[in-house]
């Protein structure tokens, strides 16, 4: 019988055409494998010629480790390195290229900055002993490091060690100027970090006598001056090619603490210190104790400048707005003509310090900043810190610190734009948004209440929940920049309770808004600018962007009905000027560690801040105790013998009787905090102020009486 199956032949090919596949594969893996052998074999009896046994081995080893950790170290150096190659970007050398004399509000002159070309002396022109005296004091061994001297800080420290006090300091000539090139004063690692790769970066890229140059010409010298070249014609009225050995000691010796030693200020104490300069340049072997003998036998004298004192951090700030201004006009040495009002600079200082010295050890904070700007927009006070020359740092133009409750104006503005009502109701609960749950200041609620009841007594939840339920954050950000906040906004939800980080600079501008119906964009520092010919540059009044409104007249008198109440009876009682309505919000972040009084009234606003620089906690400090003690003392100064003008949508600037009674009805309800008045100056009103200049009027234009005439006796005579 047939198979009934045909046979498969074209099967039988395919798996023979596998099998020979099989095949080839396993002979050519065994090949490989088998030449792989063979080659690591012989790789291995070639490297054997290059193993090192005993003592060798041990030296092998301890490179191979240290190449490791070279390659390592290498790779977190360069990590560290970058931020600090970053700050050389531009064109640094040039960044002082401007000459700038400032005027204050009346032409009186208060300061310069920038380079001053006609005094800039090359370092070769330079008198042998003033370049001795420097770097005797400064950098002993300058031309011997690379940017780091070593040896000068194991020095400076064993002196240290032994007088138990900072009596040294270790850092070279060369990274003093890497910090005023491309850093702050602020005592930070990170900063001193980045100082150590700058300095090594202006050893790399420029020479000794190019780095003694930039050292000498842009160092701070007190009394507004910059540069050894312009100290000697501000303290001495002459060249540096002129100076006496004694003059050269005495400048050498304002490097390191300009303020404490200008002589200007404080001649003994500038004597004292040329006398430890005279002392160095013989330590230095730069000179002998008889070439010296002459320069202490007869000291240095100054000449009469009068008690003149810069406002530096204003200059500051000015500086950089003259160079924004006059970028695009190729004039760089230029007179400005600025806002500032040196009356009120001098007691917004004088409130900081005052209240400082008393209050600054209880309350645990060293620094405070303050920013005023009249109803015109005109900047009148700038306080960047306690002192310029222990800190250029200028904390109301640069320091963006948290805000704490005195963000939540720009919340109830936004509502306030978007139809709410002072007396709209909104529930103080509890709340939660997301994971975040806001609690307030006394961790208590009291159920519903209206807007203006919730920002004078300063409730977290409704602000939170105007932003969760009805605004949303965009609208309060928007708002906030709108109103003239120039740091970045946070658009996370937790900013309505201010926890992004404004300058007072932003704090004054934003408020000044509602001092002046909802206007934005008058702020300004410089009114004019002219070249020393006469030749007019920029006029503020006719070049300047005209300004715009942000705010409704009806948004910015529903603020300004609730903002004067927080001064009568709510966080910030101690701010409250003598017969003058005003209006504010007081601010206190996380921790204690930063305590705001923003006020103002219908002629000026003004932003307090104090803290501390490295962001410590203060010793419970609140926006309504020390800021807002600080603000009215120098508000209290600065409306003496001034016509007072409304707030906008409050009818009278000042606390009649009625307004008085009520507000002490509704204190009953509220936090009671004692006002403290003792140190209040005597202020007139603006109605007394007025009745006096009425009356000298009168006078001025009497008729002047004949004088009677003489007695016979007399004219005989």
């Amino acid at each position: 019988m047939e198979n009934p199956i045909p046979p498969r032949k074209k099967r039988g090919r395919i798996s023979a055409g596998l099998l020979a596949l099989d095949a080839w594969l396993d002979s050519s893996l065994y090949e490989l494998r088998f030449r792989a052998q063979q080659f690591w074999e012989n790789a291995t009896i070639f490297f054997r010629r290059f193993r090192v046994k005993g003592w060798r081995r041990g030296v092998i080893e301890v490179l191979s480790e240290s190449f490791t950790m070279a390659a390592g170290g290498s790779v977190v150096m360069l990590a560290l390195a970058m931020p600090a190659f970053q700050e050389t970007t531009g064109n640094w050398r040039n960044q002082d290229d401007f000459a700038v004399t400032f005027l204050d509000r009346y032409g009186n002159e208060i300061g310069q900055r920038g380079i001053i070309q006609r005094d800039s002396v090359p370092v070769d022109e330079m008198p042998d002993h003033v370049i001795k005296a420097v770097l005797a004091t400064e950098d002993r061994r300058f031309f011997e490091h690379y940017g780091i001297d070593f040896l000068g800080l194991i020095r400076a420290m064993s002196e240290n060690v032994r007088a138990n006090s900072v009596v040294q300091g270790g850092s070279s000539l060369t990274q003093q100027l890497a910090k005023n090139l491309f850093l702050t004063n602020e005592r930070t690692v990170e900063r001193k970090v980045k100082e150590a790769f700058l300095s090594i970066w202006l050893e790399s890229n420029l020479s000794k006598k190019e780095i003694l140059q930039l050292y000498l010409d842009r160092a701070y010298m007190g009394g507004g001056t910059f540069g050894i070249a312009a100290a000697a014609d501000f303290y001495f009225g002459k060249q540096v090619k002129d100076l006496n050995l004694a003059e050269a000691a005495m400048l050498a010796g304002l490097f390191k603490a300009p303020t404490k030693y200008a002589p200007h200020i404080n001649l003994p104490a500038a004597r004292a210190r040329a006398n430890v300069v005279l002392s160095n340049l013989v330590q230095a072997g730069f000179m002998t104790e008889g070439q010296v003998l002459s320069a202490r036998l007869h000291p240095a004298d100054i000449v009469d400048r009068g008690d003149r004192k810069s406002p530096d951090y204003f200059l500051d700030w000015a500086f950089d707005e003259v160079k924004k201004i006059a970028a695009k006009s190729g004039i760089h040495s230029l007179v400005a003509r600025t806002t500032i009002d040196m009356n009120i600079q001098k007691a917004a200082e004088e409130s900081v310090e005052f209240h400082l010295r008393q209050f600054g050890k209880e309350y645990h904070v060293t620094e405070g900043a303050v920013v005023v700007i009249e109803s015109n927009g005109a900047v009148r006070a700038i306080v960047g810190g306690r002192d310029y020359g222990a800190s250029q740092f200028n904390r109301a133009t640069r320091a963006q610190r948290q805000t704490g409750s005195s963000f939540k104006p720009y919340v109830y503005a936004t509502a306030m734009e978007n139809g709410f009502k002072p007396e709209s109701v909104i529930s103080d609960g509890p709340i939660s948004w997301g994971a975040w749950s806001p609690k307030n200041y006394t961790r208590g609620y009291s159920g519903r209440m209206t807007l203006s009841t919730a920002l004078i007594k300063s409730i977290n939840t409704v602000p939170v929940r105007l932003a969760k339920d009805h605004l949303s954050i965009p609208p309060i950000k928007a708002m906030a920049e709108a109103m003239g906040v120039e740091s970045p906004v946070s658009s996370h939800k937790t900013m309505v309770l201010g926890t992004s980080g404004l300058t007072v600079m932003d704090q004054a501008t934003g408020y000044s808004v509602l001092a002046q119906d909802g206007i934005v964009g008058t702020r300004h520092g410089i009114t004019q600018l002219v070249t020393h010919s006469g030749q007019l540059v920029y006029d503020y009044s006719k070049d300047a962007p005209p300004p715009h409104r942000v705010l409704s007249e009806q948004a910015v008198a529903s603020m300004n009905s609730i903002m004067v109440q927080i001064p009568e009876v709510g966080t910030a009682r101690k701010a409250a000027l003598p017969n003058i309505r005003s209006a504010g919000k007081t601010g206190t972040t996380q921790s204690y560690r930063d305590a705001w009084y923003i006020g103002y009234t219908g002629n000026y606003t003004a932003a307090v801040w104090l803290g501390n620089d490295d962001f410590s906690t203060t010793n419970n400090m609140t926006g309504g105790s020390l800021p807002a003690m600080v603000w009215q003392r120098f508000m209290a100064y600065a409306h003496q013998n001034i016509d007072l003008k409304p707030i906008p949508g409050i009818k009278d600037p000042y606390v009649d009787p009625a307004a008085i009674a009520k507000a002490e009805e509704a204190a009953k309800n509220g936090p009671q905090q004692a006002v403290d008045t003792s140190d209040r100056p005597p202020v007139l009103s603006s109605t007394t102020t007025r009745a006096l200049r009425d009356i000298a009027d009168v006078f001025h234009k009497a008729p002047a009486i004949a004088a009677p005439p003489e007695p016979e006796t007399l004219s005989a005579l």
